[in-house]
């Protein structure tokens, strides 16, 4: 089990305990609006170098298991784990396969030992850590050498059109924060672990109106926990002022709702100091 009780930093990213909570109470829900994240995770697959051929591999942030499934097929012969903070989130998986061991954890402090895998695989997880360092560091430690972390992230400018439509309304936090693609350079370039390729790039869905879009939020658990949100139901008014703001943003497609994926291959080096 993991401790999610360390204070979440003021006005920055949500309180993992309630990220946790949203994210179990979405399980049974998650798969069936989960398009970007199966998007975005099987093209972080495709990135993996080719020689890579681990004996244990590390599903951080699993989920409802999807590419804990993924690595399983592609690694057959490897051993799995999946870690996530959802306790709701891996019993679900644990009833479908691909991962051998299922542990609640957090990225911060992985429940791992030292050098034990060759593979850590995280899609669309660690934005949720406010400590990305910390993240960089147990990953260190927890590779052997020569083995890779592969993540996607998400940072500044992820739906930009929501943001910039209630801040049209009233101002208020209504919106997941998110880094910025300097932080991440930064971070990852004072890291023990060398940088093979980091990258973002946009994904852009499209919704034939606003309630599709916050419905989809709210069944994969990702609707706005951040601290200095609005209490309370949402007010007619500003209501109808965000659905009017937001149109402003239509396309022939629909309403858009872009996501800037940060994409992220790492190395543990064979020798320190390479």
């Amino acid at each position: 089990m993991t401790d999610l009780s360390q204070p979440s930093l003021p006005g920055a990213l949500p309180d993992k305990r309630q990220v946790a909570a949203s994210f179990s109470r979405a399980a049974a829900s998650y798969d069936s609006v989960a398009d970007l994240q199966r998007a975005v995770g099987n093209r972080l697959l495709e990135q993996l170098p080719n020689a890579l051929e681990p004996r244990q591999w590390l599903d951080l942030g699993s989920g409802t298991g999807c590419f804990s499934r993924a690595l399983q097929h592609r690694f057959p012969q490897a051993s799995g784990i999946a870690v996530d903070i959802a306790e709701g989130m891996l019993q679900y998986a644990r009833t479908l396969g691909g991962a051998h061991y299922h542990v609640a954890g957090d990225a911060e402090r992985l429940p791992l030992r030292d050098a034990g895998v060759e593979l850590i695989f995280t899609s669309l997880a660690v934005q949720w850590c406010s400590d990305f360092r910390a993240v960089l560091a147990e990953a260190h430690r927890a590779l052997r050498p020569g083995g890779v972390l592969a993540f996607a992230s998400l940072c500044v400018g992820t739906l930009h059109e929501l943001r910039a439509s209630w801040q049209a309304v009233d101002g208020l936090v209504h919106v997941n924060r998110f880094r910025q693609m300097a932080d991440y350079q930064r971070l990852c370039a004072e890291s023990e672990l060398q940088v093979l390729s980091l990258e973002t790039r946009p994904h852009v869905l499209y919704y034939p109106d606003l309630r599709s879009l916050t419905h989809e939020l709210k069944a994969l658990g990702a609707h706005n926990l951040n601290p200095g949100r609005p209490a309370g139901l949402t007010g007619r008014a500003r209501m109808q002022g965000l659905l009017l703001a937001y149109e402003q943003f239509r396309q022939a497609q629909g309403l858009p709702a872009t996501y800037q994926v940060v994409y992220g291959v790492l190395q543990k080096p064979l020798l320190e100091g390479e």
